[in-house]
């Protein structure tokens, strides 16, 4: 049987190794990764960082990271997932808004996660049936049940081949949420979207694609913390989802119905 809390213990020192990397190690020289994409030297030294430290305290387990893919035993059932530095165009401008996302995985599903943001010292970890915390806080999502009333975050916009025409929902949508949500954010950090919602600082956060690494952790913190986590099309969202929606219970059915909305609107725009 899994041993979730020790493995979390080990997550969280992983992630304190990360940490420490992040906020030491000089920006360095920009690699880039497509249009308008980049990883900096930290995302690397992070990477390197937490990867070789679970290669010893867990060499049964995979690991996954954004910059540097798959190393390690392949055979059993659990995956670590890292995004090193989540959000690395806020961090090369400066904007404080970034995390280290470390996820455990089986299969399709979640089962523990931490997300550290270094530069506004907070610590988000949960595991499966064991509830999510903010720097030890027990934390639950928000009790918002009026569209009107809500704080939206909504994912990045595309980049690169094809960006225009998989921009068309997510401008169709932010359309739809201006003209229904209290306020809409862009953030740029998919972790951080996601553990705010968990932490009832936002209402629900909408991304019209899922990368692993930046919300294996998340969609486990958020759920814990009594937050739906859907896909694209409202169903539970898994490691293989299309896109990734963490909405509270309360606004969940609405903002579906415009999520919906943005899809069938897009595919009739000329």
């Amino acid at each position: 049987m899994t041993d979730l809390s020790k493995l979390l213990n080990i997550a969280n020192e992983a992630v304190d190794i990360g940490r420490q990397a992040a906020v030491t190690q000089e920006l360095g020289t920009l690699t880039p990764k497509g249009d308008r994409d980049m990883a900096s030297e930290v995302d690397f030294a992070v990477e390197e960082a937490v990867r070789s430290f679970l290669a010893e305290a867990t060499p049964t387990i995979e690991f996954l990271g954004e910059e540097e893919g798959r190393s390690g035993d392949d055979s059993g059932d659990l995956l670590w997932v890292l995004d090193p530095i989540d959000g690395t165009a806020n961090f090369v401008h400066g904007i404080p808004l970034v995390a280290i996302s470390l996820g455990l995985v089986a299969e399709e599903s979640s089962l523990a996660g931490v997300i550290d943001m270094p530069f506004l010292s907070r610590r988000y970890s949960g595991s499966l049936g064991s509830g999510s915390y903010c720097n030890g806080q027990r934390i639950h999502g928000s009790k918002c049940d009026r569209l009107d009333d809500a704080i939206v975050a909504i994912g990045d916009y595309a980049v690169g081949v094809g960006a225009r025409e998989r921009n068309l929902p997510r401008l169709a949508l932010t359309s739809l949420l201006a003209e229904k949500v209290q306020r809409v954010r862009m953030l740029g950090t998919a972790a951080t979207d996601l553990a705010w919602v968990a932490d009832g600082s936002l209402d629900a956060s909408i991304m019209f694609n899922n990368k692993p690494w930046d919300t294996s952790a998340g969609v486990l913190i958020a759920r814990e913390a009594g937050v739906k986590v859907l896909d694209l099309d409202g169903m539970h969202h898994t490691f293989h989802s299309a896109g990734t929606i963490a909405v509270t219970t309360e606004l969940a059915s609405d903002l579906m119905e415009l999520v919906a909305d943005a899809q069938k609107s897009s595919t009739l725009a000329p």
